[in-house]
């Protein structure tokens, strides 16, 4: 399917990600080296730990403690959550930090899929690219009484990373 803009945008907001920021891509087919995995891996274990800087995002995606401190130490992905490439690696983008973002798998990861996949083909694609290494959708973001968005729960998170990494 052949997407203007404003239709990319009102594709985005029928799966539910308006506030998806996007960009125009011309995509470079391209083959994957051979040890893409294990590079992609060792990148994907740098991008968790450079999440501190998103702890705002973080706590609205409601992780335990546990799951928190092993995202951002770069041990494992939290249930539900897929670490997304902006521009895919067969479609010219590079494994890098840069180039990668973290969402909810279930819906976020999967309507991206769909959203990409409906435009295979064509000469320009709309690729998602959020502001920010962590896609949160704002209708999730506003917290409210008793929820992840709490300055108490910021505040937790913030002291747990100043005591595991002794900055305190």
């Amino acid at each position: 399917m052949k997407l203007s803009e404003t239709n990319a945008i009102a594709r985005l907001a029928d799966l539910g990600m308006d506030d998806m920021p996007i960009m125009e891509y011309t995509p470079k087919p391209s083959k994957l080296p051979a040890d893409w995995f294990t590079k992609y891996k060792q990148v994907c274990h740098k991008f968790m730990e450079t999440l501190t800087d998103n702890a705002t995002e973080i706590a609205f995606m409601n992780l335990s403690q546990n799951e928190f401190m092993a995202l951002i130490s770069g041990r494992t992905l939290p249930r539900n959550t897929s670490i997304r490439f902006r521009i895919p690696i067969t479609m010219g983008g590079d494994i890098s930090v840069e180039n990668m973002f973290l969402c909810r798998t279930f819906p976020h990861s999967h309507n991206l899929d769909r959203f990409i996949m409906e435009q295979v083909g064509n000469d320009t694609l709309w690729l998602p690219n959020p502001a920010r290494a962590i896609y949160v959708p704002a209708h999730t973001a506003g917290g409210g009484t008793g929820g992840n968005a709490t300055s108490d729960r910021l505040s937790q998170i913030a002291s747990q990373i100043v005591s595991d990494n002794s900055l305190g």
